[in-house]
């Protein structure tokens, strides 16, 4: 992943073009509307997963930050004397992230009121943008967990501004793309 490559843009190739279709179908336009529609909508995801854990309430900020930690880890806390998922387990085996994590379960808090401002924005009924959400939270759940796995120094290393050090802004800013 190079830096040039923005977040969106790699919620998109991970995406792929059979998916990117299928939003298209749902929306009711080309492949090119979709990826205006997915751009809007993940650009709308990630600021508020940014604002999130920015929040003055410390319960909302530490919910970020527990959910990131879990990314960066691979997967949730484990348990005294639990082996972590390796592989394909870890994404889609139980408790992996794709299986419903504590991220996926933040951006779903989320999906509402971005569903609501990005039908605003464009015009879409905010329900056919909710199961837009639904579709893209596995794919953006994967964005993020590479990219949190590439933030990491060799030999495996935890991030210069890991998310239990109290750095997540920095440390979003750097997996999401974005500025701090």
């Amino acid at each position: 992943m190079s830096d040039s490559q923005s977040f969106e843009q790699d919620v998109l190739n991970e995406l792929g073009d059979d998916k990117l279709q299928e939003i298209a179908g749902l929306l009711g336009t080309d492949a090119a509307g979709a990826q205006d529609v997915v751009g809007t909508t993940v650009s709308a995801l990630s600021g508020d997963l940014q604002d999130k854990a920015a929040a003055p309430d410390p319960a909302e900020a530490d919910e970020v930050r527990r959910a990131f930690a879990e990314v960066e880890s691979g997967g949730p806390p484990l348990q005294p004397g639990e082996q972590p998922l390796q592989g394909v387990a870890a994404f889609g085996g139980l408790g992996g992230l794709a299986a419903g994590g504590m991220m996926s379960g933040v951006l779903a808090k989320m999906s509402k009121p971005v569903a609501n401002a990005v039908s605003k924005k464009t015009g879409i009924p905010a329900p056919t943008v909710s199961r837009v959400i639904e579709m893209l939270i596995p794919v953006v759940l994967a964005v993020l967990t590479k990219r949190a796995a590439s933030t990491k120094a060799p030999g495996g290393a935890a991030p210069k501004a890991s998310a239990s050090s109290g750095g997540l802004g920095d440390l979003l800013a750097q997996v999401l793309g974005g500025k701090k």
